[in-house]
């Protein structure tokens, strides 16, 4: 596939087909995200994908969403949740622990949204569909699943082979409503 085909016809899937992905499968969207740009190539992703049907249904609850119902069906009907993580205190630091600049760590999490997209776009072009979703509680989902020391979980992704080709975008802004020239 094409890289500009790719980034335009990628969509975020809320409807999977109820068969598992194969962990293979899963593994080469792996190979290809971990070529992500990452502050002074610290690569701080980390990628734990929950198919265990019963930590996905705890996860997909009202708590767990911090109410938003909407993420629930998603979640609870994926054939895997892939919960992105990142390294704490690497990102937006210098190695004697002071931060670089004054965004301070703000850097975990832009480098955790490069991996996401990086993620998603690899999985588009192996056939899988997903969604990226940042409205939960990432207490009681870490009381689920456990995620490791000096690990935060940025964000969840279902993952799954599309019920359907997705749902068309809104019309996007052109171009010269996003640009300015100084």
């Amino acid at each position: 596939m094409d890289l500009v085909a790719g980034i335009k016809e990628r969509r975020s899937i809320r409807k999977f087909q109820d068969k598992p992905v194969p962990h293979e499968l899963l593994t080469e969207v792996v190979e290809i995200a971990r070529f992500a740009p990452s502050w002074k190539n610290t690569q701080i992703a980390r990628y734990i994908v929950v198919e265990d049907r019963e930590k996905i249904a705890k996860i997909a609850t009202e708590e767990c969403t911090l109410g938003f119902t909407y993420n629930i069906k998603t979640m609870a009907a994926a054939p895997a949740l892939v919960l992105l993580t990142y390294l704490n205190k690497r990102s937006g630091y210098e190695k004697d622990g002071s931060y670089t600049t004054p965004k301070e760590d703000r850097w975990e999490m832009f480098d955790a949204g490069i991996a996401a997209q990086t993620f998603c776009l690899a999985a588009h072009e192996k056939g899988l569909g997903t969604v990226i979703m940042g409205i939960f509680d990432e207490n009681k989902v870490g009381e689920i699943v456990e995620i490791p020391e000096g690990q935060t979980l940025a964000a969840i992704i279902p993952v799954g082979f599309p019920a359907d080709g997705g749902v068309a975008c809104p019309p996007r802004k052109e171009a010269e409503a996003l640009i300015s020239f100084v």
